[in-house]
């Protein structure tokens, strides 16, 4: 049997934010990779941009292999939270909805974790690593309307709470669904200033937080007493 395989969005893929050339490229240091060096080999199907509904599709095209993991890991819901933030900037008194309505976030992840467990295959969901409020309404702003962002969202901390929510539901689902959970919000709300762990952006974890991410990964196993 092989050891583990990895399905989420761009943090599970390792992007980061680039401040200076001002785009995405992938860490060479990203958690899956520093497990990987570690001896954890992990097979990592995450996508760049990927929400939910779109990680249900390219899991069940995987189903036949995720059998032969012994664990696999599930990160979604940074996307899913997300709004188009162009039209918010164009039409604030218009109505906005998520890319993934919650409800439909917490029905889809519930279905994804039972396909996992019917293929055989242990779930492990990572929680979501918090945002930088401040930070990531500067960069949705950028080349944007920034008054008419902030006059729909009424303020600049309701996109903490947001992503928050989400947050609350993979904890639900976890419970409900009776799989480990592994907080990785509550590790980084944990140190002195929690932004310094995320990008420019402030959503995207850096490499000190890629860091961070892969020792509470490599403290479950080592107490599951895992054998790789």
């Amino acid at each position: 049997m092989n050891t583990i395989c990895l399905f989420g969005d761009s943090i599970g893929k390792g992007v980061v934010l680039d401040a200076i050339r001002g785009r995405y490229l992938l860490l060479k240091n990203s958690f899956a990779n520093i497990l990987n060096r570690t001896g954890i080999n992990i097979k990592n199907y995450s996508k760049f941009g990927c929400t939910v509904t779109a990680g249900k599709s390219i899991v069940e095209k995987n189903l036949n292999n995720i059998g032969s993991y012994k664990y696999t890991i599930l990160e979604y819901g940074g996307n899913d939270c997300d709004f188009d933030w162009e039209s918010i900037s164009k039409d604030p008194q218009g109505q906005h909805t998520p890319k993934t309505e919650l409800p439909v976030f917490e029905k889809c992840y519930e279905d994804i974790i039972s396909e996992v467990i019917a293929s055989g295959s242990q779930p492990v969901l990572l929680s979501l690593p918090p945002l930088d409020p401040k930070r990531y309404f500067s960069w949705i702003s950028r080349d944007r309307n920034s008054s008419n962002i902030l006059k729909w969202l009424g303020d600049i901390e309701h996109i903490y709470h947001w992503h928050e929510m989400y947050n609350l539901a993979v904890t639900r689902l976890a419970i409900k669904m009776q799989v480990p959970l592994l907080d990785v919000r509550s590790a980084f709300l944990k140190t002195l200033d929690y932004s310094k762990l995320l990008c420019e952006d402030g959503i995207h974890p850096n490499e000190s937080g890629h860091n961070l991410i892969s020792g509470i990964i490599q403290s479950y196993f080592a107490k599951a007493d895992f054998q790789f």
